[in-house]
Parts: structure tokens; sequence; C-alpha cells
């Protein structure tokens, strides 16, 4: 008799489903009802959440993190659409290969996969991705970002130290 498989991780997806909804409707919030970008100076209206630290100001990127290739003529939707989508499904692949329980991989792989979608949708409904979260410190100010860019960050500094820490622990074991 063959041992039963256990379960994988493809439940954590849920995870990346909550991610997109929360990505999406902070982002229609925004759109109707914070003030667009000023025509005459591209800058956005701030409004102090906490004031000195950090502000809702509705900006658009077009481009990817820090607006790479935001000038670029239109073609960087595509190319980013296309590497969000791959890099979700191939961590979708590897959620399928990893044990339900094993939340130190589940957990960032679903955050990567809902931030990535999450903008996705903005680059292939607006045609840019919708920022509205804007820290600064003093003059530093940091740029605009959304919860898909956050679960994004969160996601990838959790494989990255994950895998650090179950490194050490194998090298440790062996």
């Amino acid at each position: 008799m063959t041992p039963r498989p256990k379960p994988n991780a493809l439940i954590w997806l849920l995870l990346s489903v909550v991610v997109i909804g929360l990505d999406q409707l902070s982002k229609a919030w925004v759109l109707s009802s914070l003030p667009d970008v000023d025509a005459l100076t591209g800058r956005c209206t701030r409004i102090p959440v906490i004031p000195g630290f950090w502000d809702w100001c509705r900006t658009y990127n077009t481009g990817a993190a820090f607006s790479f290739l935001s000038d670029a003529g239109g073609w960087q939707i595509w190319l980013f659409t296309a590497l969000a989508v791959g890099i979700s499904a191939l961590m979708a692949f590897w959620l399928s290969r990893t044990a339900r329980a094993d939340w130190r991989s589940a957990l960032p792989f679903a955050l990567v996969v809902g931030g990535a979608i999450g903008n996705v949708i903005d680059r292939q409904i607006h045609g840019h991705v919708v920022d509205f979260i804007l820290w600064y410190v003093g003059d530093h100010i940091w740029p605009a970002f959304n919860i898909a860019d956050s679960a994004i960050v969160v996601g990838a500094v959790g494989i990255a130290l994950f895998g650090i820490m179950d490194g050490k622990s194998k090298q440790k074991a062996g």
C-alpha cells in the first residue's frame, strides 16, 4: 500500500486572494476618494495620516519598483505583466510541492503571488499601478507604494530570511 501524500500548500493561495481583494478595494477607495495628481505640477495632494511620517497621496506608476522603466513607452506593461504571471505560476507550482503545514515557505509565496497579481490587474485595467501610501521622515520620502507592493516586499523578505534560517538549520543538522 502506498503512503497517502501529505496535503500540499495550494490552500495558501486563499491568502493571495485576500491580498488581491484588499489591494483592489484600497485602490478603488483611492480612485474614488483621494484627489488626482495636479495637472500643472504633476504632484499629488498629500493628506496626512500620521504627520511627519505617513500621508495618503494618489500617484500612478507605469514602471516597476521605484518607477523603473516608467518612461519606456508602454511595452513595459506587458513585460511586467508577463514577469508577474510567470513568477506567480512558479510560486504556485512550488506551493503544490510544499507541505501545507510549512508556513515558512507557503506564507511568503502566497504574499508574493497576491501582490504580483494585484499589480497586474492595475496594469491591465488602468495601464499603470495605483500607489497611495507615502512614508517620509523629515525631507526623506520613500517612493509611494500600495498594499500589493507591501505584500511582495514582505513575501520576498520572508523567502530570503526563512531560506537563510532553513539553510543554517540544515547545516547544523548535517
